[in-house]
């Protein structure tokens, strides 16, 4: 018990900091945006410390819960990035939450409650488990989503949020019931043996089926991608910021502990449909950016065809794509809310900071920010030296490895095509003029402007120096039942 307790506690510290936050939310009021965010942060610094001394106490290959749970180096790596991704959320809500006027403990607890749902994904060695975790993550996040209670747009997000989610949490489930009545186990190394041992039924095939629709979901992969674009619109950027790296690492931490390791038995009959969804992501995501003149949806759209890059380092069922994936996560999460810190500066200096017309002229009225902007949107589009072009590599060589020539030959053409609308920003930005902020509006947002710095400088440092963070990554695969 004592062992076990240890390898959870991690998730322990971070719930009943949660909880906290909440009771200090009602003590303090709305006011006191500053002492409820730094709190916040304390709560995810002291979750880092005990993630450091459960690591540290516990045997890498060890199993708890009677095998449920496990903290392995794959899940110590997410779980670190989870932390770091809500760390960066909660410094750019300082400002924004302060401006609208918004309960900032319930907000805080929130994040903190998505998160610990996405470290028990991560952590999951059976389905059920895994479920549980996907479900605290979610619930918690359809309420962050429709959390500015006083906008139409706001209330839209988290309408269509928790419809789709839980339309896409049934499937999900109906496939675990299958599973289940096909093996008579949802432990994912059981699950692997009886796949492995016989001829997979046509009711595991098709629970594998539903499982890879929910899990699609939750990446944003098409065709599951619809309640992307207008949940990212409507939800509090910051919130959009989070949504759009802390859940999307969860999900392709489940998928690759899922699928490379209990269903690599049936790695034929799912290939043809990840590989599907892969190319159809890539090609929509790029394509359906290019029409957009909001920069939210427009990121969104973006976010939909970096998760088919990603699908890339899954379909290749190798350690190098298991490595490729967990390598691109971090290159994404830095990069992604590094965009979107620029979106909540411009809201925070009094420009709308939705359409693409709000950043004309920005490169002369706040130059270090928008080098920032200039960098994540490189790195978006896989130019060199930013992390957005290592990842691109490391992912595109284990899938062209793993005979899917064709298919990196698309993302490397749809690349390309991103170029325009990742361009665009910068267009407006350093070659057109735009209109001056209002003057009441010029308050300064310090943690923003250092949001971006941080997200910068470490886009250009594993870009130009990838090899301490590869390595960070090649002990997670080991523990992975890879064929």
């Amino acid at each position: 018990m004592h062992a076990d307790l240890m390898a959870l506690l991690p998730e322990i510290v971070l719930a009943l900091c949660g909880m906290v936050l909440l009771l200090l939310g009602l003590g303090t009021g709305r006011r006191q945006h500053a002492v409820l965010g730094a709190a916040a942060v304390a709560s995810l610094a002291v979750t880092a410390l005990a993630l450091v001394l459960a690591a540290g106490a516990t045997e890498a290959s060890g199993r708890f819960f009677s095998g449920m749970f496990c903290l392995d180096h794959f899940a110590i790596f997410f779980k670190a990035l989870f932390l770091l991704a809500a760390t960066l959320a909660v410094l750019l809500s300082l400002h924004y939450l302060k401006d609208n006027d918004y309960r900032p403990g319930e907000y805080h607890a929130l994040v903190l409650f998505a998160t610990t749902g996405m470290m028990v994904m991560a952590s999951g060695l059976n389905l059920a488990t895994i479920y549980v975790g996907l479900e605290l993550m979610a619930m918690s996040t359809y309420v962050l989503a429709g959390y500015f209670r006083r906008e139409v747009k706001s209330h839209e997000a988290a309408a269509k949020y928790l419809i789709l989610g839980a339309l896409s949490s049934g499937i999900l489930l109906y496939g675990l019931s299958l599973l289940y009545g096909a093996t008579g186990t949802l432990d994912l190394a059981a699950l692997a043996r009886s796949l492995h041992e016989g001829k997979p039924a046509a009711t595991a095939v098709l629970g594998m089926a539903l499982v890879a629709c929910g899990f699609l979901f939750k990446v944003s992969a098409v065709p599951f991608h619809v309640w992307t674009p207008d949940v990212y619109e409507g939800a509090p950027t910051p919130i959009t910021a989070f949504l759009s790296v802390g859940p999307k690492a969860a999900a392709f931490a489940m998928f690759l502990r899922v699928f490379l390791g209990g269903f690599w038995p049936l790695g034929e009959q799912w290939q043809w449909l990840i590989g599907g969804a892969a190319a159809l992501t890539v090609v929509w995501g790029n394509i359906a950016a290019l029409t957009q003149d909001n920069v939210k949806r427009m990121l969104a759209y973006s976010s939909i065809a970096h998760a088919g890059y990603a699908l890339l380092g899954l379909l290749a069922q190798s350690p190098a794509g298991v490595r490729s994936v967990l390598f691109y996560m971090l290159v994404y999460t830095v990069t992604n809310l590094g965009a979107f810190a620029f979106v909540v500066l411009l809201e925070s200096r009094g420009y709308a900071g939705e359409t693409i017309q709000d950043y004309a002229g920005l490169a002369g009225k706040h130059p270090v920010a928008a080098f920032g902007m200039l960098v994540f949107m490189l790195s978006l589009g896989g130019i060199p030296p930013t992390a957005g072009f290592m990842g691109k590599l490391y992912l595109f060589a284990a899938a062209v490895q793993a005979g899917y020539v064709w298919l990196v030959v698309l993302a490397v053409l749809m690349s390309a095509v991103s170029l325009y609308y990742y361009f665009r920003i910068v267009l407006q930005m350093y070659l057109r003029d735009g209109a001056d902020a209002q003057p009441a509006a010029l308050v300064a947002a310090p943690w923003v402007e250092r949001v971006i710095w941080i997200c910068a400088i470490a886009v250009l440092v594993i870009g130009l120096a990838p090899s301490p963070f590869l390595s960070a990554v090649r002990t997670t695969v080991t523990l992975l039942s890879l064929p």
